[in-house]
């Protein structure tokens, strides 16, 4: 019988894989570019499942040029952030740090916004003009807006607890990110402000977690023989006797998903309203229910369960995907239950 074999499961560019601080992904940079009309590069939604479409390939260099393919799709519910305040950060020989930031008034909002007291102080004194000269007059590298999600506005998750995350903005310069932000300040911003059909983004957000394996379905070890003394589901040693430690590299048992991770060039193949254009198959979706607000359909799978919380940018690395256009002729609607 031949040896089996397979390539070793699990990255050590992922090293220590130790659980996400958060439920939802944490931006550590945003593109730029040198557009000249602001714009934000990022927004957040709840992963409500999956499901299937018929679209035509037009793509004339194609091999299924002209006909109907399917692609798996994966749902994702995205209603309004409101835009809470703006954050300034400053070159220093230490990296970006913040220079200060301008909030708008929370008395304002949390009576249309009621649930925003959980996550953000009432606070005594704050004069949003005087912080806004104040970052008028620094020397800024990078200007992002503070926006929270509006969980309060959809069914399918049940925490209605508002998350507060920064967005990046692109285009002009820091005058004019500054400017767009205090017109824009306690205001509601749709997907459609930011993204549209055909774009791709980047999906980052937190896998499911397994909590703690073993080194065979962590790392995909193989086996021990029926004939081991000990155990089967072990490796057969931890590394030599002359190091006198065990290397970080031998793959050990662990915490296995919950962690952050982010995939590239994730194209958006419709934008649009379950008012307009209904999504939820019947019955609803497994482990997440109705979509009731604007939704994504997003070519491929994305990380996590359902209703976890899962945040797009701004593609940041450049795709040899041909942006071909596309017609779709069918979205399913068929129940996941399997009625």
């Amino acid at each position: 019988m031949a040896k089996r074999s397979h390539p070793r499961r699990g990255s050590m560019a992922f090293s220590p894989r130790k659980r996400s601080v958060r439920h939802f992904g944490h931006v550590k940079s945003w593109p730029t570019t040198e557009s000249t009309e602001v714009r934000v590069q990022g927004f957040a939604g709840w992963k409500a499942g999956m499901t299937h479409i018929m679209a035509r390939d037009l793509n004339p260099d194609s091999v299924s040029a002209g006909q109907e393919i399917r692609i798996p799709v994966t749902v994702v519910e995205v209603p309004t952030m409101r835009v809470l305040g703006v954050r300034g950060y400053q070159m220093t020989p230490y990296g970006k740090q913040a220079v200060g930031e301008a909030w708008v008034d929370a008395e304002q909002i949390t009576d249309s916004f009621p649930q925003l007291f959980r996550r953000l102080h009432t606070r005594k004194e704050h004069d949003a003009d005087k912080h806004f000269d104040a970052l008028s007059a620094a020397d800024l590298c990078e200007v992002r807006v503070i926006a929270a999600t509006q969980p309060h506005s959809i069914t399918g998750t049940p925490s209605k607890t508002p998350e507060v995350m920064e967005l990046g903005l692109d285009g002009g310069d820091s005058g004019s990110q500054l400017e767009w932000a205090r017109e824009h300040l306690g205001q509601e911003l749709s997907i459609s402000d930011v993204f549209s059909e055909g774009e791709f983004v980047d999906a980052i957000g937190v896998t499911k977690g397994y909590g703690w394996q073993g080194v065979i379905k962590r790392f995909g070890g193989k086996l021990q023989s029926h004939k081991n003394s000990k155990k089967r589901r072990q490796h057969g040693n931890m590394g030599d006797f002359g190091t006198g430690y065990v290397r970080k590299t031998i793959r050990q048992g662990g915490q296995t998903g919950y962690h952050q991770r982010t995939e590239y060039n994730k194209r958006i193949l419709s934008i649009a309203s379950a008012e307009d254009k209904a999504i939820t198959p019947s019955g609803g979706f497994l482990h997440y229910g109705e979509v009731n607000s604007q939704y994504l359909l997003v070519k491929g799978s994305l990380p996590g369960p359902a209703k976890r919380l899962v945040r797009f940018r701004d593609a940041t690395r450049g795709s040899l995907k041909v942006d071909a256009p596309f017609e779709i002729t069918y979205v399913s609607t068929a129940s996941k239950q399997g009625v």
